[in-house]
């Protein structure tokens, strides 16, 4: 008899797959080249090292969601899938045809999220919300919104790095964003403003509270919130290192290995002191629960 109803089950379930197969194909036809693109384009950057991390332990979180998901499943509806796709197709061939990565990936993750619906509906996706906010992270923000954002962060670390330095006599001096010591002339990017750190950070921080703390949304915002200063606080340390190996051993020195190194090291340290504000705020409000 059991086996009778698991042989039922395996026929009910394998006609299934195989009407959700051209959908799995075009999925993974739009996902390979472009996966390709942001390895060369945006991963192999430091604004986009986090990439390959948020893919690999998204796709687990989904996959860890398996079971769950296969038991509310039930197809979504077909007008509101056909409705996804009308949106994320175009934005995807637009995106892909004119080179535009933030355009093509955020088209091929709402093509993702349209063939989820179909395959589980809405009921079911409401149980997996985090692992595709969390892969959201994989679309790249536009330049001009970078730029936008990282300009006044840029003129922020150069000032105060500028002054810090100043106050233990080191000559700096700053034009704009342009950093001037000895006979070298520093300009601050991009990656040096905060806003790179920002973007891995933020992601690593979700999923680090999601899967060990299953904290509240308010507690998660606020730890959120505070990676904003100790990315910008980490930046201008890797400035001001910067700018004293450049002083004290030349332009080759900062600039080679040791810039890299930097930034690698400034960004663990910044997320060990997200992990340890986490533990002391876990601590004051268990302290807290108890005197209550």
């Amino acid at each position: 008899m059991s086996t009778v109803a698991a042989s039922e089950l395996r026929g009910e379930e394998q006609p299934q797959f195989w009407s959700y197969l051209p959908l799995l194909v075009g999925l993974a036809a739009l996902a390979v080249p472009t996966t390709i693109t942001l390895g060369e384009q945006v991963w192999s950057n430091e604004a986009g090292a986090h990439g390959p991390i948020v893919l690999l332990t998204g796709l687990w979180l989904i996959w860890r969601k398996h079971d769950e998901l296969r038991r509310t499943a039930r197809p979504g509806a077909g007008w509101l899938t056909a409705l996804m796709l009308l949106v994320a197709l175009p934005l995807y061939v637009f995106g892909r045809a004119y080179d535009f990565i933030s355009l093509e990936a955020a088209g091929l993750y709402g093509v993702g999220v349209a063939v989820m619906h179909a395959k589980f509906g809405l009921q079911a996706m409401r149980t997996t919300w985090f692992p595709l906010l969390y892969l959201a992270f994989l679309i790249p923000p536009p330049g001009w919104l970078m730029d936008g954002i990282t300009a006044p962060l840029k003129l922020f670390v150069s000032y105060v790095t500028t002054a810090g330095l100043q106050l233990f006599g080191v000559p700096v001096y700053r034009e704009g964003v342009t950093l001037m010591i000895a006979q070298y002339q520093l300009l601050v990017e991009d990656a040096c403003s905060g806003m790179n750190s920002m973007t891995g950070l933020i992601a690593i921080s979700l999923f680090y509270i999601y899967l060990l703390r299953n904290a509240s949304w308010r507690y998660s915002l606020f730890l959120v919130c505070l990676v904003i200063p100790i990315a910008v606080i980490a930046n201008i340390i890797r400035v001001a290192t910067l700018v004293l190996l450049t002083y004290f051993f030349g332009d080759a020195v900062a600039q080679g290995f040791l810039h890299m190194a930097a930034g690698l090291l400034l960004f663990t340290s910044a997320l060990l002191l997200v992990f340890l504000v986490d533990h002391l705020m876990s601590y004051v409000l268990r302290r807290r629960e108890k005197a209550a």
